[in-house]
């Protein structure tokens, strides 16, 4: 580098400062200095200094409103709305309070937001560049094509109330609301191409928001206890239903609106202290009446949130000392069939929802007192009822899984199981109805053991398993039960 060096050389004699910047400004050699020291370039001065550093400015940032506001997440991509206009934000609605579709028939390809309809995600470099530009740097970095460049995904997920994911487009319904949406968008980093600092880290984000169609409320499943209801629980049997008519994990579909043909939904069968849930669709709590018909009543209790119903029936019954009695006497035997028609109302006494069932049988048990057949019989007469057939209890068939010679020639309901055990169908037994009878709190029935059954193989009488509905003659030269004693249950008919 070169240096221009100025030597400035004092006179001998004293003088005056005034008189010596006079007399310099006007002399040549001032004017002679001022033209060398103007033609010499920038470098040549003599500075020996040179710059090490970049100049820092500032990071890019988030945006959502032209620059005023810096944010560190993702929030403002999740908001949602809907096709009335009305629009939410990030946890503002929850699932006791669900947003309600304007129309009716819309899908969720109606709820407007920034992941598109035919996908389940979206880059954030698609959403944060043009034409949106949801970022600002004020140093002016970032500018031009591919100027800037944003990492991670905002990403939707939605499943019905029992957690199975549905697509967008899949048609809704009201038994499996509400709909849960979650938008999430990742953690990430947005930086430009130049700059000093040229990034900024962002958090990731999620919104949830808990959606129903636009839809009447309805009954959608009658529960019993799902116990013995699905092909999980003993290996290779298949207690399910029809997928008409039975959800292993929801119980009983309703089968009829209609008040004339109650008679195919659940139950057809009933005994004292049985109950079930009615799993009920867009609605409230609502106040229920009990209804009662010759002696047997249905009594409803909601949940605090009015989506289940528990309908609890009462009959006629036997007491614990009427089961040890020989001759307990007569028990009043309801005529049946009988319809029942229970109503939620709302409180203004308006009938919201109804749900209807036909009760064909009753049954009256000896709770935990087991006797031979012949005891089990006289004790069925002695409170005027009967001791039932195998098809009273089980539509199981002698063939397939659990069948063996020991049960040829037992007759169960129609439509038939695929085996030796019940499938769970509406009137086609009592214990297919019910599943599970230990299940049952309060209903007083026997314990992991056989029922009698009137029916026979020769002088063999047929009994029946109550907790899978399988079938076997009683022979007591080959069975390993106590001879001849197991319980009783008495039908209506």
């Amino acid at each position: 580098m070169s240096r221009c060096v100025i030597i400035l050389t004092p006179n001998t004699k004293p003088v005056k400062p005034t008189l010596f910047l006079s007399s310099f400004l006007s002399s040549p050699l001032y004017l002679t200095s001022v033209l060398l020291f103007l033609s010499l370039p920038f470098s040549s001065f003599a500075l020996t200094t040179s710059t090490t550093n970049f100049i820092h400015g500032n990071a890019p940032y988030l945006t959502f409103d032209g620059g005023q506001t810096r944010v560190t997440d993702m929030n403002n991509l999740l908001g949602i709305s809907l096709s009335d206009g009305r629009a939410y934000s990030p946890n503002n609605n929850s699932s006791t309070n669900p947003i309600i579709l304007p129309d009716i028939n819309e899908t969720l390809i109606n709820v407007n937001m920034l992941v598109p309809t035919n996908a389940n995600s979206i880059a954030l470099n698609t959403l944060i560049g043009a034409p949106y530009n949801y970022w600002r740097d004020d140093d002016g970095d970032g500018q031009g094509s591919n100027g800037i460049a944003v990492t991670g995904n905002l990403t939707l997920t939605i499943t019905d109330k029992n957690n199975q994911k549905i697509s967008r487009n899949t048609a809704l319904d009201i038994c499996n609301a509400p709909y849960k949406v979650v938008l999430s968008s990742d953690g990430g980093t947005l930086s430009t191409q130049y700059g000093v600092p040229k990034s900024s880290d962002f958090s990731g984000s999620s919104a949830t928001y808990y959606i129903n169609p636009k839809a009447p409320p309805k009954i959608c499943f009658a529960k019993p206890t799902l116990r013995y209801g699905s092909d999980t629980e003993i290996s290779g049997i298949d207690f399910r239903g029809p997928a008409s008519m039975w959800d292993p994990s929801r119980g009983f579909i309703v089968q009829s609106r209609d008040p004339s043909s109650y008679g195919l939904n659940f139950p057809t069968t009933g005994a004292n202290n049985l109950y079930f849930d009615l799993d009920i669709g867009g609605v409230g709590p609502l106040r229920w009446d009990p209804v009662t018909h010759d002696g047997i009543t249905a009594t409803m209790t909601p949940n605090s949130s009015g989506t289940s119903v528990r309908v609890t029936l009462t009959g006629p019954v036997a007491n614990e000392v009427q089961w040890q009695s020989d001759s307990p006497g007569i028990i009043y035997r309801p005529s049946l069939p009988q319809t029942f028609e229970l109503v939620g109302r709302d409180s203004l006494g308006n009938a919201i929802i109804k749900y209807g069932f036909q009760l064909k049988q009753w049954f009256i048990n000896r709770g935990n007192k087991i006797s031979n057949y012949n005891s089990a019989l006289s004790w069925c007469n002695s409170i005027g009822y009967r001791v039932p057939q195998v098809k009273d209890l089980t539509n199981a068939v002698c063939s397939g899984p659990w069948s063996a010679d020991n049960c040829q020639g037992a007759i169960g309901a129609i439509p038939s199981s695929t085996g030796n055990h019940y499938q769970r169908r509406i009137n086609a037994g009592f214990f297919t109805e019910w599943g599970y009878l230990t299940n049952y709190i309060g209903a007083g029935t026997g314990h992991y053991y056989l029922y009698w059954t009137r029916d026979q193989s020769g002088s063999e009488q047929f009994i029946v398993y109550p907790y899978g509905g399988d079938v076997y003659m009683y022979n007591p030269a080959i069975n390993f039960y106590e001879p001849f004693s197991f319980y009783a249950l008495c039908s209506s008919s």
